[in-house]
């Protein structure tokens, strides 16, 4: 019996994807659930396994070709029977087959750009996986620029070479929605500056207490969120969007965190944060940074969102203005906490001072209701008990 493989539904923001790279041939036999190709969206790398197990036949479209939602690309024949799975092989590796270690999408996207060896690569992630910095490091040892596109091209020292590469589709559309939010918004960044020593404090005191019982580590991420929670509840219109003439007022708070994952940023979207505790926070940001590096993020945690935060901080950026990510209105920036003097009460003394960034849409959002926000988010995380005490 044919069945059709048929690209996955892909969500109503996606009008099409790119195939990457095909890891079984036509005439090849195929295991149900064993991978046959990598997808790119604009958003993230699918995979596409095979639904039953057979015989892989009529592979109707080629690495690097455009396809839609349904469309059929292959078709398998159930009737001749699959081959056994490859048995695990004894290195602490995961395997493939013998001798080929486990990739991500986009490892193995990398892998197969660099026409490399994957049985030749020596993991150093967790139980042995390869990592994008092992096939790296292979690629800077002498090996020649590769044909194919590829981020993080290496150019021989010594030599005036150059290389066209086109944009990764996620590049693309992060491009198209820098230049959309640009053009299509008024956008306005005010400034200003929080002492993070009480949440620095309140962090040290109860950050073993926190881990072991919610099993998850207390970082600064789940401080922010509940801060612009709290910022945003005092101000709507920050939680806000325009649709035409129209100003529509979200009574959820659905909140995108960016992370840089190898690929391009992404945002997934954190939602009903003020429903959330601060260890449910910390699991989601952990969960969505770990599956961006092997680009397993679901579309649908990436669509929509009602305000972001970006932290340009954890790269050492100590000042920026962030560009609102549409159809919000507003994104915060935030920055590297360092020792700094300061005045207080006639006194210079030296605080850990984090800059905040507020870039908003001046068409909904004024100056006076931008400055406030951000103050709200100062008072919040300099005066942490007061607010979680209600006062």
């Amino acid at each position: 019996m044919l069945i059709d493989v048929k690209v996955p539904q892909l969500s109503e923001s996606v009008s099409e994807a790119t195939l990457l790279n095909w890891h079984k041939q036509a005439g090849e036999h195929v295991n149900e659930g064993e991978n046959l190709i990598d997808i790119e969206t604009d958003k993230v790398v699918l995979e596409l396994p095979a639904i039953k197990s057979g015989k892989l036949l009529n592979v109707l479209k080629r690495d690097g070709q455009k396809v839609e939602s349904g469309e059929v690309i292959a078709q398998i024949d159930t009737a001749v029977a699959a081959e056994p799975k490859a048995v695990l092989a004894s290195s602490p590796a995961v395997m493939e087959s013998a001798g080929s270690p486990v990739l991500s999408p986009s490892v193995r996207k990398l892998v197969h750009e660099q026409g490399i060896d994957a049985g030749q690569l020596q993991g150093s992630g967790k139980n042995g996986r390869v990592t994008r910095e092992d096939v790296l490091q292979v690629v800077q040892q002498n090996v020649p620029l590769p044909s194919a596109p590829i981020s993080g091209v290496v150019v021989p020292a010594g030599e005036r070479a150059e290389q066209r590469v086109p944009m990764t589709r996620i590049r693309q559309r992060i491009a198209e929605r820098l230049l959309q939010s640009q053009a299509n918004a008024a956008i306005l960044t005010t400034f200003n500056e929080v002492n993070m020593q009480p949440v620095m404090d309140l962090r040290a005191r109860y950050k073993d207490k926190f881990e072991k019982k919610h099993g998850v580590k207390l970082g600064f991420s789940s401080f922010f969120v509940k801060a612009a929670v709290h910022a945003l509840q005092k101000f709507p219109i920050v939680n806000a969007s325009v649709d035409g003439t129209d100003i529509i007022y979200h009574g959820y708070f659905d909140i995108g965190v960016a992370i840089g994952s190898e690929r391009g940023l992404v945002v997934p979207i954190i939602r009903d944060a003020d429903k959330l505790s601060f260890a449910e926070i910390e699991k989601r940001i952990a969960d969505f940074a770990a599956r961006a590096k092997d680009g397993k993020l679901g579309m649908e945690e990436l669509s929509g969102g009602t305000f972001s935060i970006t932290n340009g901080g954890v790269f050492g950026s100590m000042l920026s203005t962030p560009i609102i990510n549409p159809p919000q209105s507003a994104i915060l920036g935030i920055h590297a906490t360092k020792d700094r003097p300061v005045a207080e009460n006639g006194q210079v003394v030296i605080r850990p001072m984090n800059y905040l960034a507020l870039s908003y849409d001046h068409r909904i959002i004024d100056g006076r209701e931008a400055v406030q926000f951000l103050v709200a988010i100062k008072e919040f995380l300099e005066y942490p008990g007061q607010v979680l005490l209600d006062l």
